[in-house]
């Protein structure tokens, strides 16, 4: 893999058993800043609702409070999920954004709801006498148009996109994905793909594959452009590292049993998933997402995935019941990375 791998921040602000989401919200405010010192090149914050593990549920409300706290990185949202939001409303808060922080704020756009529970999708939506009707497709191509001034002269908004309050500054684009249909959107709208390998490890390469070969170059953007996001643990000793993602992994074994808690001790986490492996139900599947290890060999499988998808950026997803574990890994990738050179 080329030495000129860049590694970036995907931070979910995870909860832990027994904390606030206030003090989440800290955490991932002080790694932030962690990540401006060490030499990472983005750092994206996700959107999640009505759960008990992550608090991030306004990444544009985060990215204008790590802007504020950074001076170097690239600062977005990994994503904001555009089912629930006006375009036109997202395209001029993004606008403020960049206006404040000039070329260094990223959009990036998601699909999903940004949770599984029911009640939490209709309390998110403003017209509650019906179910929302899927039009992201929609959505997305007047996101796009008003953000790059491409609506025609006779449409209802042309005089919109004139009117943002951050020009001449924007942000960057990117489509969030992990199935074979946002590689085709993103591709077809010529836009950055963040592809998600620690939600779908499996078939990534192949959709991937597809984004590159049904890219149309455009204005915005004139050859393919992929990030990968992948979880990924790293701490001092082999042990240790196997240790410490037991909380993760407990909360990924139970999410898949449509059970949702706070990120738990890892003492609790390393009993759960004992007991899951006596009655014969290992987390082969869960483990397929992650990746841990002390910083050397970690940078090698790092640098392979890399190579695998083709990409020469990594969005590093880690989540640990206590924040000095978090902190510690993204320092010694840093220095596997030699990023702060």
């Amino acid at each position: 893999m080329s030495p000129e791998l860049r590694l970036s921040v995907l931070d979910q602000s995870p909860i832990a058993l027994g904390a606030s989401g206030s003090q989440a919200l800290r955490n991932t405010l002080d790694l932030a800043r962690l990540a401006d010192e060490r030499g990472y090149h983005r750092y994206w914050v996700a959107e999640h609702h009505g759960g008990p593990m992550l608090a991030g549920t306004s990444p544009e409300a985060l990215v204008a409070a790590i802007a504020a706290k950074t001076s170097r990185l690239r600062v977005g949202s990994g994503g904001v999920m555009l089912p629930h939001y006006s375009p036109f409303k997202v395209a001029e808060t993004f606008s403020v954004l960049s206006g404040l922080f000039p070329g260094r704020i990223d959009l990036g756009i998601g699909r999903t709801d940004g949770t599984d529970d029911p009640v939490t999708i209709f309390a998110l939506q403003r017209d509650r006498n019906h179910p929302a009707r899927d039009d992201f497709g929609e959505q997305l191509t007047e996101l796009l148009a008003f953000l790059h001034d491409e609506l025609p002269a006779d449409h209802l908004f042309a005089a919109l996109p004139g009117l943002l309050p951050g020009r001449p500054e924007g942000p960057v684009p990117w489509l969030l994905g992990s199935s074979a249909q946002s590689a085709i959107w993103a591709a077809e709208l010529g836009l950055r793909y963040a592809f998600a390998d620690f939600i779908n490890p499996g078939g990534g390469v192949e959709i991937v594959n597809l984004y590159r070969e049904r890219f149309v170059a455009s204005e915005r953007l004139g050859a393919p452009c992929v990030a990968v996001a992948v979880w990924a643990l790293c701490a001092d000793d082999e042990e240790e590292a196997e240790r410490l993602s037991s909380s993760a992994r407990m909360v990924m074994m139970l999410a898949r049993r449509g059970k949702f808690t706070a990120v738990p001790p890892v003492e609790t986490a390393q009993r759960f998933i004992a007991r899951r492996s006596l009655r014969g139900s290992p987390d082969v599947a869960v483990r397929k997402r992650m990746l841990h290890g002390v910083p050397l060999a970690l940078r090698g499988e790092l640098e392979r995935l890399a190579g695998d998808y083709g990409t020469n950026e990594l969005l590093v997803v880690t989540v640990t019941h206590e924040h000095a574990p978090r902190r510690r890994s993204y320092e010694l990738l840093a220095d596997a990375f030699s990023l702060n050179r």
